[in-house]
């Protein structure tokens, strides 16, 4: 038992093709937590990411024969997988729900050029959060990407590189345009609300 859990993502999933179960569930464990923070990050939802991860899974079980060490790692040969599944959700279902994990919110603040001062304060309340879920939701999708792999994922450039299939320096520039295009959204003033005139009350829907 402890020599197959030493075995390499590779191992395991050919181990896997062949019926070895444990196998399996070794490579699970080891995936299922970066796919699913992916796709949640990407979809801003629970449920989708819930269901890309049982698809990616499903698929490996169907296609991993085509894994060829030469063009990466399992994890990676996985997020191709998983980041197909994401555009399809996202093409279905177009959804959009709020982003939870308030840590992450703070930390994508900061990186973006937000003001830090009692930022711990600043992310709990409604107004600052709902800036920080529109900047992320409307960023185009090459921009959201490395957001998500880089600042929320956690991956190193040359990792997120190797996800998305283009150079380092790429990862970099885009990144750094993604932070540019937050901080401006996430710095921009919130309209004046007009006075009612006198005597008149706001009808609410």
């Amino acid at each position: 038992m402890a020599v197959l859990e030493t075995r390499s993502d590779a191992e395991l999933l050919e181990l896997s093709l062949a019926g070895e179960e444990r196998a399996f569930t070794l490579l699970y464990e080891r995936l299922k937590a970066p796919i699913f923070r992916y796709a949640f990050y990407m979809t801003s939802s629970r449920t989708a990411a819930e269901e890309v991860v049982q698809e990616v899974f499903i698929s490996l079980l169907k296609c991993g024969h085509r894994y060829r060490k030469a063009q990466g790692d399992v994890a990676g040969f996985a997020f191709g997988i998983a980041r197909n599944f994401v555009r399809r959700v996202k093409r279905r279902e177009r959804v959009y729900e709020a982003l939870p994990d308030d840590f992450a919110l703070e930390k994508l603040v900061t990186l973006s050029g937000g003001e830090k001062e009692s930022l711990s304060h600043r992310v709990v309340h409604d107004d600052a959060v709902a800036r920080i879920r529109a900047a992320t939701a409307c960023l185009p999708d090459h921009y959201r990407q490395v957001v998500v792999l880089c600042d929320l994922c956690e991956l190193s450039y040359a990792e997120a590189a190797s996800r998305l299939e283009c150079a380092v320096g790429t990862i970099r520039s885009r990144l750094n345009r993604a932070h540019a295009l937050l901080a401006k959204k996430l710095k921009q003033k919130k309209r004046p609300q007009p006075e009612l005139p006198a005597g008149t009350e706001e009808c609410l829907i």
